[in-house]
């Protein structure tokens, strides 16, 4: 009898809670209910405020779906407010709370909300992941009926779109064709608004474009512009910007130059809008973060208070306990705070001691930096020195007619090692100039194409080596001259040409510059070198980036440092951009990068190539030239080069001899040597300087070219060259300033001799 009361009480009181349950779910989905209204009509903060509440409610009784739903609303209010770290947060609470409840659609929304913020950040690999978890819990519904078939198809259909323009990005166009092809589909079953339309068959204009079918993509996007610019009510001036801006972009390419630079305004004119557009949107958000934090900082203060009044209301209770108990407390507070104190102390002198020993650790790293950037510096010069008197020997004897074809050969073979040589010591010094952050851009003119075909030129023997073939496109409508870093911009394309021969047997290579953006002032171009060599495996694609990183084949030995893709990754970062790589085993590598210059209005169409070799010609008279050089093979080598050129020269052995001889005799110019016994160059062209500001006085030096760059005009030098040098830079630079010092007269220098 006890047994069933007992029964019968517990039924009653489950049956009671439960119907309570209810009560409060139903409280909860009026709250979503009326935050959603209120979001729908843009009351952010009151829509933030109720979605607020119902989520605590929701949790307070452990209901999961009203939970969700509060969730992912509040995520998409994140998201209006640009706060993608709370949307994120969000997002993936839904995801959880959903685990223990049915509901594909909110599923499928939350997927598709964090791919829309993943694509926001630009991770398109994340966002594809996100988007295909987003399509498998949608197309689980795709055959409802009645009004929600409409959601569903909507969804598809936006979750296709950012499926297709993403893959597109990543030059995956079979994924975005089959995506495009779906969403033709669902257009066939369901109308859709003229925005979504246009919307797609700019996605369509895109694949065309990227295909490189210019005709069908400008017809894709003039039928996007007419659908949009038709739609008057709630026009889409972000979309609308973009398609010109492509239309223009596929006209230049496909030959319309005119109608590319009218398609071209009208781009700027829409973009105009959206830009005051967006500064009312931008205001409108401000105006709702502020209120929002104003929210949170009042709940924040409320709760406070009330925990406050609660905590005062119990000591009321308790004032006769709480007594005694403090008397006790407040000795025993005072023990511990003596205690406290005397830690505190001990701990602080703990502190400063560990202070003291990590500042000496960071002064004794600071110092063996410094020692091993001098020490690389000290080497680089060193090594430098006889790989002038090598490569200049060489090329002495390579001028000369009497060698038989085995001889130039293995001559050449030596250049070529010495050069291999001095670019991996140029290499070293490039990486510790990386670490020590003093790698900095200076722009300049540049003829892009003739850099191009000089970078090409610059591979034919090792081209003949291997066996390879370079060729180099550039789109058309790429302007002939940029202002960018020529070095840096070269030796990124130097590197990658070269690892792409070094891979690369009987094969090709080719050097591409895409045209991504144009407009009155900048360009955006995407560079790509691509071979069909051995290819690389993905589990390396991250690891060749590392320094002294090599891929390792068993049966082939691919000599190197492994220091040029890390370089490279690092100047690529220098210009704001990042290396993309893509490969296939057996089939060939694919190394791209993107990055937008500044253009470039030259009045002349000469290039500054061409100018200088016409304005070098044999001399008419002989000059006289002082070397001041102390290594006896380095004075062999400049005294026969400048000889044979029919200058006459004169050697010294340090820098006092040299003042000496500026002194006492008059020279057309002076090379300089800057490290030298008895008096440096540094000390003898300072002293030179105070008695003579005109003659030309050239650093001739093994040093690092950035540090003398740095300091040749304070110390007096008129120049600098650095050895070993390019014959062709060395006579130009030597004949221009005997020429300016001269007072304008011509020069003769037959560089091809």
């Amino acid at each position: 009898m006890k047994t069933n009361l007992l029964l019968c009480f517990l039924c009653v009181s489950m049956l009671a809670f439960g119907k309570k349950d209810r009560e409060t779910i139903k409280i909860i989905d009026d709250i979503n209910s009326s935050a959603l209204s209120f979001y729908n009509n843009k009351e952010i903060v009151k829509s933030f405020k109720e979605f607020i509440k119902a989520r605590a409610l929701s949790d307070s009784i452990q209901d999961h779906y009203g939970y969700a739903i509060a969730n992912y609303n509040l995520g998409n209010i994140y998201s209006l407010m640009e706060n993608y770290k709370s949307a994120e947060e969000s997002y993936r609470t839904v995801l959880v709370a959903l685990k223990t409840v049915n509901d594909n659609d909110l599923v499928s929304g939350s997927y598709f909300s964090l791919g829309k913020i993943y694509k926001e950040k630009k991770e398109q690999d994340k966002a594809i992941g996100y988007f295909e978890e987003a399509l498998k819990y949608t197309l689980i519904n795709e055959y409802q009926i009645g009004s929600e078939n409409k959601q569903i198809q909507n969804l598809l259909f936006d979750i296709r779109i950012n499926l297709a323009e993403l893959y597109i990005d990543k030059n995956n166009l079979e994924q975005a064709l089959i995506n495009l092809l779906k969403i033709q589909e669902y257009l066939k079953i369901e109308p859709v608004s003229k925005n979504i339309e246009g919307c797609f068959k700019y996605i369509y204009g895109t694949y065309y474009a990227r295909k490189e079918l210019y005709n069908s993509a400008n017809t894709e996007f003039k039928e996007a512009i007419g659908l949009l610019e038709a739609n008057k009510e709630s026009i889409d001036l972000s979309l609308l910007s973009k398609i010109y801006m492509q239309l223009s972009i596929s006209l230049a390419k496909s030959g319309k130059s005119a109608e590319a630079y009218l398609t071209l305004l009208e781009h700027n004119k829409y973009k105009e809008q959206l830009i005051d557009e967006k500064k009312l949107e931008r205001a409108e958000i401000t105006k709702s973060k502020l209120l929002i934090e104003d929210y949170k900082n009042n709940a924040s203060l409320a709760n406070i208070e009330r925990l406050e009044q609660l905590e005062i209301a119990n000591r009321i209770k308790k004032i006769n306990g709480i007594i005694v108990i403090s008397l006790i407390l407040l000795l025993i507070s005072v023990v511990t705070i003596y205690i406290g104190y005397v830690s505190k102390r001990r701990l602080s002198k703990t502190l400063k001691e560990r202070n003291n020993e990590l500042e000496k650790a960071k002064d004794e790293a600071l110092k063996s930096s410094d020692l091993k950037t001098k020490f690389i510096s000290n080497v680089s010069h060193e090594l430098r020195t006889p790989l002038y008197g090598v490569v200049g020997i060489t090329s002495l004897l390579l001028d000369s007619s009497n060698l038989n074809n085995r001889d130039r050969k293995y001559l050449k073979s030596l250049k070529y090692s010495g050069d291999y040589l001095l670019n991996l010591i140029n290499d070293i010094l490039q990486v510790s100039k990386m670490e020590s952050n003093k790698v900095e851009l200076q722009n300049v003119s540049v003829n892009l194409e003739r850099l191009l075909e000089d970078i090409a030129n610059s591979f034919e023997y090792r081209l003949v080596e291997t066996n390879n073939k370079i060729k180099i496109t550039i789109d058309n409508h790429v302007p002939e001259h940029i202002i960018c870093d020529n070095v840096r911009l070269s030796q990124v394309l130097i590197n990658l040409i070269g690892n792409s021969i070094k891979f690369t047997t009987n094969g090709n290579i080719d050097l591409r510059v895409i045209l991504l953006s144009l407009d009155a002032k900048n360009v955006g171009l995407r560079f790509e070198v691509e071979d069909n060599g051995i290819g690389i495996p993905k589990d390396k694609f991250d690891s060749i980036f590392d320094n002294f990183s090599q891929l390792k084949d068993s049966n082939v030995n691919y000599k190197g440092t492994g220091l040029g893709l890390s370089i490279t990754k690092n100047l690529v970062e220098l210009f704001n951009s990042k290396i993309n790589l893509k490969s296939t085993e057996g089939i060939g590598t694919t190394f791209s990068f993107e990055v937008d210059f500044e253009i470039e209005k030259q009045a002349t169409t000469v290039s500054d190539h061409e100018r200088s070799r016409n304005a070098l010609e044999v001399p008419e008279e002989k000059y006289e030239i002082l070397i001041a050089e102390d290594n006896k093979i380095n004075q062999v080598v400049t005294k026969n080069l400048l000889e044979k050129k029919g200058y006459s020269c004169t050697i010294v052995q340090n820098g006092k001899e040299a003042l000496q001889e500026v002194s006492s005799k008059n020279y057309d110019l002076v090379l300089m040597d800057i490290n030298m016994p008895v008096m440096s160059g540094n000390e003898a062209t300072q002293a030179i300087r105070e008695f003579n500001a005109a003659i030309p006085i050239i650093a001739l030096t093994a040093a690092d070219i950035d540090e003398i760059k740095m300091m040749y005009k304070g110390v007096g030098y008129t120049d600098v060259v650095i050895k070993p040098f390019d014959n062709y830079e060395f006579f130009h630079v030597i004949a221009t300033h005997i020429q300016n010092y001269k007072g304008g007269g011509r020069l003769n220098l037959n560089i091809a001799s």
